[in-house]
């Protein structure tokens, strides 16, 4: 049985971590199977948003399993160590995996280190109340290494992130409300449902178009602002040479709800 699940509805991929004994922490084999899953998601043409969740109601995911997953990358030659800026990182999405299609994090549970990086590479997280987010790894004697240090400053600011990486002290779901790491927070029963409400409503908007704002604020990140928005507008071009372009005003036009062809 495979230990990342993956199934489609209504246009929608449902991506569930299902290791609840393990806090749904990822080992070597896991990390193998999640990054099929993502390569699997991405080139689905049927699937326009998903939603990645951990299995049971402790966890979302605890990061890497330190009995499996973290003692190999010290056993590492220099070399191999060296190599992992090339690789796809943490949990498939973190690094070297460019997915434009959006990805939404219903985080049940604790989100720590690997799994803190694994949220923070979703486009939206949604949280229940018993969620607990935390940089644990200094109290490992390493910090992140796949967008940790990168995209929480960006997302939450860089004294509330360094506040989290510095002391490795976990916040509750109402604090990652209110410092902007989650979009959302429901109870526990409402989780998965409300991260379908906010799929639904991105279903339901041009494919094209969602991708291409996706791209258009991730590769515009740290570029001068006259490149940034350069790039914006030659993206924007491109939108007009569709289909899609052209059935958007239309239906708007005659008062109907467009027909997508993401094309």
């Amino acid at each position: 049985m495979p230990d990342i699940i993956y199934e489609t509805r209504d246009n929608i991929a449902y991506i569930t971590i299902d290791r609840p004994q393990s806090m749904n922490a990822l080992g070597p084999a896991q990390q193998q199977e999640i990054i099929q899953v993502w390569q699997d998601f991405r080139d689905d043409p049927e699937a326009l948003v998903a939603i990645v969740t951990g299995q049971g109601d402790r966890a979302f995911c605890a990061g890497a399993d330190l009995k499996t997953y973290t003692p190999l990358l010290g056993e590492r030659s220099s070399y191999e160590v060296r190599q992992d800026a090339n690789r796809v990182g943490f949990g498939g999405i973190t690094r070297g995996l460019e997915i434009w299609k959006p990805i939404i994090a219903a985080v049940n549970g604790y989100a720590l280190a690997g799994g803190l990086e694994l949220a923070l590479a979703c486009d939206i997280r949604i949280a229940s109340d018993n969620a607990q987010f935390g940089c644990s790894e200094v109290r490992r004697g390493f910090h992140h290494c796949d967008g940790g240090t990168v995209r929480l400053p960006l997302i939450v600011g860089l004294g509330n992130a360094l506040k989290l990486q510095l002391t490795g002290e976990p916040i509750d779901a109402a604090e990652a409300l209110r410092i902007g790491l989650v979009s959302e927070v429901t109870a526990l029963p409402d989780l998965i449902p409300t991260a379908e409400r906010y799929a639904r409503t991105i279903a339901s908007n041009s494919p094209l178009g969602v991708r291409s704002a996706k791209e258009s604020m991730l590769r515009n990140l740290g570029h001068a602002l006259e490149d940034a928005l350069r790039f914006e507008n030659i993206l924007f071009s491109s939108l007009t040479q569709t289909e899609d372009y052209k059935e958007g005003p239309a239906a708007f036009a005659e008062k109907r709800p467009p027909v997508w062809k993401g094309r």
